[in-house]
């Protein structure tokens, strides 16, 4: 969408930079990978380097950031897609390829700046170990190092955009982080950070009207009973339930289940995650249900990542491509918790925080035991169709275009049930502005 690539294409040929291989951002090496792309991770703990090549999720380490961009070039000279990790701190690779002129395409930033001062953001020019005494003995010492580093990395990165990278924030709070270090420059409006910042996050410009405003979002699942052998039956019979016709969407996620196992995605319980719109998931689960109710495979607990359609309200990630003013409400994500409670989901959580930071968001999760009973069915039937729609509605009200058409088709397919969403009606800017002139 962004560098011009037909959707049957991949990122074979392309650099992306990041940094962060911890508990989440551990995947982007992978992702990239599968891609097609060469990444380069920055990443300062070598222990969570061992941790992703151990698994395999990532295939090169090096501490050369010379070294870093020449096996980069070379894999994307060849068109073979590489994932390596830099041992070393973002500022000082992103700062090489400022003075060196290296072309980076895509660039984004995983480190967990929703605990900055914390110890989620390590700052340029110190060691992982030396963070972590400065972080006991001088928390003062350590606050300016960061705020130093974050100006630095603001500017290595406003100077890779201004040469054509294409740079989001994956909504970890960095661009937060550097206006409150004082880069006031970063805010959108210039005053403050209502209106969010000079570049997007990746749910303001891609996920949100690529996905979320559709109802795509990470349907995710637990085979109960441990068995790999479940799991695999799992992906076949999710693939089963995909319609690759009906969008790209629908075959970008059938062709993420179909490589699940060349890709070995698990690394620790048999879960695999799925983005899917309303009915598919409703669909999904109600044929794995139904797996469980005849044998063929153990219960089942559905679930879902709080990053998602409905279930989390967060002006700088979830929310974020909502622009009526609601998207510093949390509403939606209240309201989706005491429905799906209403409903009967064997689990439901209502908690702060989760990815961003705490008092930056709130998430209304679930889980859904399958156990092969009728009661499932029509809990399921009643609950995961609400769970979406919910977020669908409220992005449709925010005017949001592919929302809009969504709803409309919903109730088309749904009049018979009853199940109606409220509709938008845009009104005429000029007619507006003429009766306020008048007035």
């Amino acid at each position: 969408m962004k560098l011009g690539i037909p959707a049957e294409g991949d990122l074979r040929g392309h650099l992306f930079v990041s940094s962060g291989l911890g508990g989440m951002s551990g995947a982007q090496p992978k992702a990239a990978e599968i891609a097609g792309a060469a990444a380069i991770i920055a990443e300062v703990d070598a222990s969570r380097i061992e941790t992703r090549r151990s698994q395999g999720w990532v295939q090169e380490v090096t501490d050369d950031i010379e070294e870093a961009f020449r096996l980069a070039e070379k894999a994307m000279d060849e068109k073979k897609p590489i994932s390596i990790a830099y041992h070393g701190n973002i500022v000082d690779l992103l700062e090489y390829a400022v003075k060196h002129n290296k072309k980076i395409e895509l660039l984004s930033d995983q480190t967990s700046c929703h605990a900055v001062y914390e110890g989620g953001y390590c700052p340029v020019g110190v060691s992982f170990e030396e963070r972590t005494r400065l972080l006991h003995d001088d928390q003062e010492k350590f606050n300016e190092l960061v705020n130093k580093s974050l100006h630095r990395h603001y500017d290595a990165i406003k100077a890779l955009v201004a040469d054509g990278t294409y740079f989001f924030d994956y909504g970890n709070a960095f661009m937060k982080s550097v206006y409150d270090s004082g880069v006031q420059e970063i805010s959108k409006n210039g005053i403050d950070d209502k209106d969010g910042f000079i570049w997007p996050s990746y749910v303001e410009d891609i996920m949100g009207p690529m996905l979320f405003d559709f109802g795509y979002g990470p349907f995710r699942w637990v085979c109960l009973s441990g068995k790999h052998e479940d799991l695999v039956k799992t992906d076949r019979a999710a693939m089963d339930c995909i319609d690759v016709n009906r969008r790209g969407q629908d075959r970008d996620n059938y062709n993420w289940i179909r490589d699940a196992e060349k890709n070995a995605l698990v690394v620790g319980t048999q879960a695999r995650i799925l983005y899917q719109d309303a009915m598919g998931r409703l669909n999904i689960a109600l044929k794995f249900n139904d797996m469980v109710r005849k044998g063929e495979v153990g219960p089942i607990m559905l679930g879902r990542d709080h990053h998602d359609v409905s279930g989390t309200d967060s002006p700088f990630r979830e929310t974020s491509n909502i622009k009526d003013g609601s998207n510093v409400m949390a509403d939606m994500a209240i309201q989706c918790f005491a429905g799906n409670c209403a409903r009967g989901m064997s689990l439901v959580a209502l908690h702060n925080g989760g990815g961003v930071g705490i008092g930056k968001s709130i998430n209304g999760g679930f889980g859904m035991v399958l156990d092969g009973s009728d009661r499932a069915d029509e809990i399921l039937k009643k609950a995961m169709l609400w769970d979406v729609m919910g977020g669908v509605a409220r992005r449709s009200w925010a005017r949001n275009e592919n929302a809009m058409s969504t709803v409309c088709e919903w109730n088309d397919s749904h009049a018979d049930e009853g199940l109606m969403i409220t509709e938008p009606f845009i009104a005429n800017d000029d007619y507006i502005k003429n009766l306020i002139n008048k007035g």
